[in-house]
């Protein structure tokens, strides 16, 4: 007959025993819809566009143009915002489908698209203050708000207008 063994005997382990699983019952993705949806592999799509056409342009735009006040400048701005919001669209979706719950759709394409958009804004609107001398901390603060403040009203509508 065996004995039973002690709990603080933890030096044999039965190879027949799993360890508990990790996973929650209530968070499982396995019953879930696919967290691509195809309107998300169109914006990483356009995201790429963006990021060759805005960095090749302003490549280009340093090598060969002097800077000048006229179509150089809008150009150079133009590039910057395609840049940005190239940039900024994997980094958007990231956050976004990071912070969606699990149960709830994941956002459309053109929210995502609209978030980058006012990022790419925001960076061009510095890069004139600057050029102009006119950037400080508080003007980028406020900035920064102003966006934020418009990108959560508009949510609130759509949000709104869902019920």
């Amino acid at each position: 007959m065996m004995t039973p063994k002690a709990p603080s005997d933890l030096t044999e382990i039965d190879p027949n025993t799993r360890p508990a699983s990790r996973e929650r019952p209530g968070r499982s993705r396995r019953h879930l819809p696919n967290r691509l949806p195809a309107d998300h592999a169109g914006v990483l799509l356009a995201s790429l566009a963006m990021v060759g056409v805005g960095g090749v342009g302003l490549a280009t735009l340093f090598s060969i143009a002097l800077p000048r006040i006229g179509a150089e400048l809008w150009l150079y701005f133009l590039f910057i915002h395609l840049l940005v919001t190239g940039i900024t669209l994997p980094v958007v979706r990231f956050v976004n489908m990071r912070f969606t719950p699990l149960t709830a759709e994941p956002p459309s394409g053109g929210i995502l698209v609209r978030q980058s958009v006012w990022l790419g804004l925001f960076a061009v609107i510095t890069v004139w203050l600057q050029i102009l001398r006119g950037l400080s901390l508080a003007t980028i603060f406020l900035l920064a708000l102003v966006f934020i403040v418009l990108e959560v009203f508009l949510q609130m509508r759509e949000r709104n207008a869902n019920y």
